[in-house]
């Protein structure tokens, strides 16, 4: 998933993004930035994030946008 980092990375390069834990908690990424990150992994990874996979839970670790990824990418 080297190229979700790619995409995290260019968002914002001074995040810590494989370190943070709580990136829509302690506001680190806003909402639009998440709408600029959604944007970006839909195309990147050919899938389709509805706005019931938008919570925090699905962003809050680059782990946790790994799991959705690969989820979605199930379907």
């Amino acid at each position: 998933m080297d190229s979700l980092m790619n995409i995290l990375t260019e968002l914002d390069s001074s995040v810590a993004w494989e370190k943070e834990e709580a990136l829509i908690d302690d506001r680190i990424l806003d909402s639009f930035g998440v709408i600029s990150l959604v944007a970006e992994l839909e195309d990147s990874f050919s899938i389709e994030i509805e706005a019931a996979e938008m919570i925090p839970e699905n962003f809050n670790s680059v782990e946790a946008m790994r799991k959705m990824i690969v989820k979605l990418q199930e379907k």
